[in-house]
């Protein structure tokens, strides 16, 4: 937008303008008629003062004696005045203030509704600090002119009476109205060229910094623990400063523009009395004409200042306009069709057939328009997937084995359907998954991320989260099989304990035991758990799997193991290697057949052999301590 002409920001902001008035027409009616009327009054208040000057204080001043009458009808006509005119601009500012409360509520409505519509591979390409600028600071910039809007559409009208008034008085006092306004129109085109590739830089540094700052947040144990904390504040500082010297050359654009704009109106009233004295003085026009021109340039001072307000705005709105309608016109939904399965009985079938997936390249927090998708060749990210295909049995275990980035975590997310393959298939019971309702998805499949999330609510909320038939009874069964019934009774409020912000006052293990309990609560026939117990203890990981195979809950689950105890339990293992599917069966054949697949589970078994033993050495080490 660097190089957009003001010509193109005047058009974008009127075409935001009439959009808003669309949006909101009764508001803007009330708005917009308010200020006309006070406008319309402020032009016959100046009338008004010239005539009571000349026929009531004039002849007082040259006679020297007070008449009462005169003087009642003059305030009275003033007061009614003043009183008619504070209708129209308390009328004016209500209208206008509920305009620009409403609309930055409604799109930030829209936003969030945009967001949750959008497919997860949408939000891998966009940093979350920039989405919260979008959802922030570029939806109040956008709308921020709506508040002076009626007034300045207004005062347009007032200006072009009272030229016609002027014209009336004197044609040269008119001139000097002709020469005042053209100008603030020009000053404005310069203005509006020098400031808005500024108002664009500085948006987009908002959002970096937003994004930084948000990542440091998430990233906080991280910094602490690795003593990063320098590192981040000089990169956090580098960017605000970046940021500051963006706001102040707005600021000194706006320094050099805005103090013309606004002496404009004041040299008109100076120039108006100037020129009227020797007008005057000529005999050409009379004391009240005087009074009233200069009154009533002295009026619309404030009016034309909001012509200036309302223009020195558009810059500002149509950058966060654009940024705002990036999301809403972003394509990509998540299309889901008609088809319900059972919601209950055996477990699920799950089938993979020749199944390829590619990330696409992350979005730059400056880039306004995502980069569109490529077919599955040519694509902005490599594939992380390769024809993968593999069948879970309805009520069996399977078991997704491999090294980091092997493509595990993938595989969950496109089963549980947060991602939609790049070719191929993914089917539940037969059926491509694209063609399930959300609902029947949502109580088919419920996934177990590898990082666990837990609200700032109530375990209760936690678990139940609002779902229909998830009583206290189906809570605590869930809580048991999860094997976290235990602690929670401990817990000072039991299920009513408020857990903090990301559960914040449970350890790492309980918090993946709490999200797991949520995913059987609603009771779905499949279950896929992304490494869901690994802060969890051998035994009590080893209840948890051993409860999930009861007779009671019969589903069938996929788990991404990597203890050798864990993937010993499954009926079948998928052993995968740069996301391809190297080999497929039980652990025992393929320990006996895959060499890859023995060295990746030994060298683990060996590390939890390692780590067993040193907390037991520190056990011992401490009980020593204790009784020396």
């Amino acid at each position: 937008m660097a190089g957009t002409s003001s010509r193109e920001v005047l058009r974008k902001g009127l075409v935001l303008m009439v959009r808003a008035i669309r949006e909101e027409p009764r508001l803007f009616a009330i708005s917009f008629t308010g200020a006309c009327v006070a406008g319309l009054l402020t032009i016959g208040s100046a009338f008004v003062v010239g005539a009571v000057v000349a026929r009531v204080v004039v002849p007082v001043v040259e006679s020297g004696t007070v008449t009462a009458a005169p003087l009642v009808v003059a305030v009275v006509v003033l007061v009614g005045l003043s009183l008619f005119k504070a209708a129209g601009i308390v009328a004016r500012r209500v209208g206008s203030g509920y305009i620009q409360l409403r609309l930055p509520a409604k799109y930030r409505r829209l936003i969030t509704r945009q967001y949750l519509r959008l497919p997860l591979a949408w939000h891998h390409r966009h940093a979350t600090g920039v989405l919260l600028s979008n959802a922030s600071a570029d939806v109040e910039n956008a709308w921020w002119g709506t508040n002076t809007m009626a007034y300045a559409m207004a005062t347009v009208i007032m200006l072009v009476v009272a030229l016609g008034s002027l014209f009336t008085i004197d044609w040269m006092l008119a001139m000097v109205a002709l020469a005042i306004f053209p100008t603030l129109f020009g000053l404005y085109a310069l203005y509006s060229r020098s400031i808005t590739p500024r108002y664009t830089r500085a948006q987009e540094l908002r959002a970096e910094v937003s994004a930084i700052a948000h990542e440091s947040f998430d990233g906080a144990l991280v910094v602490k623990t690795m003593g990063r904390e320098a590192q981040e504040t000089a990169r956090f500082a580098a960017k605000v400063a970046e940021l500051r010297r963006a706001v102040i050359s707005i600021g000194r654009v706006r320094g050099a523009y805005e103090p013309v704009v606004d002496s404009l109106p004041s040299v008109g009233t100076l120039l108006v009395l100037i020129i009227g004295a020797w007008r005057l003085d000529s005999g050409v026009i009379g004391v009240a004409e005087l009074v009233g021109a200069a009154f009533l340039f002295a009026l619309l001072d404030t009016p034309a200042r909001a012509i200036g307000w309302f223009l020195t705005s558009i810059p500002g709105a149509v950058v966060g306009w654009d940024r705002v309608r990036v999301v809403l016109d972003a394509e990509g939904e998540m299309v889901y069709g008609p088809v319900e399965l059972p919601a209950h009985g055996e477990g699920a079938e799950v089938r993979l057939d020749r199944v390829s997936f590619r990330y696409e390249r992350a979005t730059k927090v400056d880039e306004l328009v995502p980069q569109p998708r490529h077919g599955p060749d040519d694509g902005p990210g490599p594939l992380v997937l390769h024809d993968v295909t593999f069948t879970v049995p309805p009520g069996s275990v399977v078991a997704l084995v491999g090294q980091t980035g092997a493509g595990k975590s993938t595989i969950a997310s496109l089963i549980a359907r947060l991602l939609d393959p790049t070719t191929g298939i993914v089917s539940l019971d037969g059926t491509d998954a694209r063609e399930l309702t959300a609902a029947s998805l949502a109580r088919t499949v419920a996934l177990v991320p590898q990082i666990s999330f837990v609200f700032d609510d109530t375990v209760r909320a936690n678990v139940a989260l609002d779902r229909v038939g998830i009583d206290d009874e189906r809570v605590w069964w869930a809580l048991r099989l999860a094997r976290a019934d235990g602690f929670v009774a401990r817990l000072p409020d039991g299920l009513d304990t408020t857990l903090g912000e990301r559960g914040v006052i449970l350890s790492g293990g309980q918090r993946q035991r709490l999200t797991l309990a949520r995913a059987v609560a609603g009771h779905p026939r499949l279950l896929v758990l992304d490494d869901p117990t690994s802060a969890v203890d051998p035994r009590v990981e080893a209840a948890i799997l051993g409860g999930l195979r009861s007779a009671e809950v019969q589903q069938s689950i996929i788990i991404i193991a990597y203890r050798p105890a864990t993937i010993a339990r499954a009926d079948r293992v998928v052993y995968l290697e740069r996301g391809r599917v190297a080999a497929a069966g039980t652990h025992a054949e393929l320990l006996a057949s895959q060499a890859g697949y023995a060295d990746l589970v030994t060298a683990y078994e060996k590390q939890e052999a390692e780590r067993l033993r040193a907390h037991a050495y520190e056990s011992v080490a401490e009980e020593v301590g204790m009784r020396a």
